[in-house]
């Protein structure tokens, strides 16, 4: 079951970047599909496989829209969406991801770089995007891979 969650915010309403904002730390404000929003990033922190190796999932494609990725992946049965979703979060798409990794360089957020965090996106049939936040390297992997899941929310500014 999906928690009740924050899903718009006043941007005069805003902290400061690196400030707690709706269970997390706001990350930055940025545009998604013609809206203005607030990305935040959650302390939540788990594992899993992306999804099932050889299989692409239409509406998982997107480099921006982590939460739209994300409800694709749910709806094939992938464990670490489901689980993301249950948070009232998604998974990370590449831009959201590079963005988390901008703030971690201007030290607002903490993020663990001894390990490979699953990005929402996915590259192919046999491939989705993780991101090492050690030095902000994208690449794409096997999804059957174990890799961390560091869920994010993208709050729409009024």
């Amino acid at each position: 079951m999906t928690q009740s969650v924050l899903q718009s915010i006043a941007a005069a309403d805003l902290p400061e970047r690196g400030q707690p904002l709706a269970g997390g730390i706001f990350v930055t404000r940025y545009w998604l599909n013609g809206q203005e929003r607030a990305l935040v990033l959650l302390p939540d922190e788990f594992e899993g496989a992306w999804g099932e190796y050889g299989v692409e999932l239409k509406g998982a494609g997107s480099y921006s829209d982590g939460e739209a990725n994300t409800r694709a992946m749910a709806e094939a049965g992938s464990e670490i969406a489901i689980k993301a979703l249950e948070l009232g979060a998604h998974i990370p798409s590449c831009l959201e991801g590079q963005l988390v990794m901008a703030a971690k360089a201007e030290g607002l957020v903490t993020l663990r770089e001894d390990r490979w965090h699953h990005l929402s996106t996915q590259f192919s049939a046999y491939r989705a995007y993780t991101m090492g936040f050690e030095g902000g390297w994208l690449y794409h992997y096997g999804k059957y891979n174990e890799r961390l899941v560091r869920p994010v929310r993208s709050l729409i500014l009024q």
